[in-house]
C-alpha cells in the first residue's frame, strides 16, 4: 500500500493491524456502522491483502478440475464458483473463490494463503502440462462491496448499468469487466460472505481510485474486525481456525463446493465415503456463550466431549463462536459447556449441510 493511500485511509479513520500487517485496516472506528450498513445498506471491505493467484495456458480448467473439489471443465469464461483446495486425505486448505477468464483462472484466496496455495499446487504439475501458475497478489487489487444496496451502489459508477443489472441476476460467480472511474474493474457477483454483494478485482495502480470512488458513493468502509464479525455470526470458515487438517469440506459446511459428479481429484475417495455413508461425524455450528472462552476449548455435553471451539466473537447481544459438534450430539438448540461457560448451538447462514444441486449456483 503506497503512502498517500495510506494517509487517505487514516483520514477516514482507519487504525492498522501492526507491526505484522501495516497495509490491512483493523478498524475505522466505526465497526457498529460498518456491521449495519453490511445488513441494511452497503459497506466497503478492503481485501486486498488476500491472496490472488492466475492460472493459465492450455490444461488451466482440466487441472483446476483435477486439484480441487468444484467442476472447472463445464465452465466457460464469465462463469465462477468456490471451491476447496484439500490434501490426499480431504483435510481442508483453503476455500478458494475461482474466475474463469477467457485465458486464464483468477483465484482469491484467503490472506496469507497465495504463496502456500502456488507452491502447493506446483508439486502437482507435471512436465507434460501445460499449466502455468503466477502470484499476482501484489499486482492487483481486491475489494468487496457488501449489503442489499451494492448494486445500486455500483450503479451510480458504472456506465452500462443494464449490464451491471443483468449481472447481479446472474448465478454466484458470475462476472465481467466494467468501467470505473476510466480503469477496468472485473465485478463479480458475492461478497465473500452468505450477504448478497460484489467482489471487485483491479490492477493495483487502482486501488486508491476505486476504493475512494466506492466510498465516495456511499458504501461505508469496514475494516478486519467489523469483517470478522460477519464472518463468525455468518459461519465462514477460515484458515487456522475452522479449515485445518482436523476437518473436511463436508464438516466446515462447504457442501456446496463440492462436485459428487466429476471424476476423480485430490481427497475425491475420501470426500465420497464420506457422503455415501453418511460419514460426517462433526459439522460447523453457531454457539452463543454465556461468558469467554478460548479457540481451542474443548465442548461438553455432560461427561461427554463432542467439540471444539473455533473462533469467538463479541456482539451486541453477547457472545458467538463458531464450533465443531458432533453429528450425533445435535444440533441447534443443543445445550452444552465450553470450559466454564455455558453455551447454546445455534445456526448460521453461511454452512451448507447437504448436496446442493450444481445447476443451483
Amino acid at each position: 500500500m503506497d503512502t498517500d493511500f495510506q494517509a487517505q485511509l487514516q483520514a477516514a479513520g482507519a487504525t492498522f493491524i501492526t507491526p505484522s500487517e501495516p497495509d490491512v485496516v483493523e478498524s475505522f472506528g466505526n465497526d457498529s456502522a460498518a456491521i449495519a450498513a453490511a445488513t441494511s445498506g452497503v459497506a466497503l471491505y478492503d481485501r486486498t491483502h488476500w491472496g490472488r493467484v492466475q492460472v493459465s495456458d492450455g490444461d488451466r480448467l482440466r487441472f483446476l478440475h483435477n486439484q480441487s473439489t468444484n467442476d472447472f471443465e463445464r465452465r466457460s469464461s464469465g462463469q465462477g464458483c468456490d471451491t476447496v483446495f484439500v490434501t490426499s486425505t480431504a483435510r481442508t486448505i483453503d476455500l478458494v473463490s475461482a474466475y474463469v477468464l477467457n485465458d486464464a483462472v483468477l483465484l482469491l484466496t484467503s490472506p496469507g494463503m497465495g504463496d502456500r496455495l502456488l507452491n502447493w499446487m506446483d508439486r502437482f504439475i507435471f512436465f507434460a502440462d501445460k499449466v502455468k501458475l503466477d502470484l499476482i497478489t501484489d499486482s492487483t487489487a481486491a475489494m468487496s462491496v457488501i449489503g442489499p444496496a451494492s448494486t445500486d451502489c455500483l450503479s451510480t459508477l458504472v456506465s452500462d448499468v443494464a449490464s451491471l443489472k443483468e449481472l447481479s441476476q446472474q448465478p454466484y460467480g458470475s462476472h465481467r469487466e466494467f468501467i470505473i472511474q476510466d480503469v477496468p474493474v472485473r465485478v463479480a457477483v458475492g461478497s465473500g460472505l452468505a450477504t448478497e454483494g460484489y467482489t471487485l478485482i483491479t490492477d493495483a495502480e487502482n486501488h486508491s481510485k476505486l476504493w475512494q470512488a466506492i466510498k465516495a458513493a456511499g458504501a461505508i468502509p469496514m475494516g478486519e474486525t467489523a469483517w470478522e464479525h460477519l464472518r463468525i455470526t455468518q459461519g465462514r470458515p477460515m484458515p487456522e481456525h475452522e479449515l485445518t487438517d482436523d476437518y473436511n469440506p463436508l464438516e466446515a459446511g462447504l457442501w456446496n463446493t463440492v462436485s459428487f459428479e466429476k471424476g476423480c481429484y485430490i481427497g475425491q475417495e475420501t470426500i465420497a465415503r464420506l457422503d455415501t455413508y453418511n460419514g460426517v461425524k462433526q459439522q460447523l455450528w453457531g454457539i452463543q456463550l454465556n461468558q469467554a472462552a478460548d479457540p481451542g476449548t474443548v465442548i461438553t455435553e455432560g461427561d461427554n466431549k463432542i467439540g471444539r471451539l473455533t473462533s469467538v466473537i463479541q456482539t451486541d447481544d453477547g457472545l458467538l463462536g463458531l464450533a465443531y459438534i458432533r453429528t450425533k450430539a445435535g444440533g441447534a438448540g443443543l445445550t452444552v459447556t465450553v470450559g466454564e461457560a455455558a453455551g447454546q448451538v445455534v445456526d448460521v447462514p453461511f454452512p451448507t449441510r447437504s448436496r446442493v444441486s450444481q445447476s443451483s449456483e
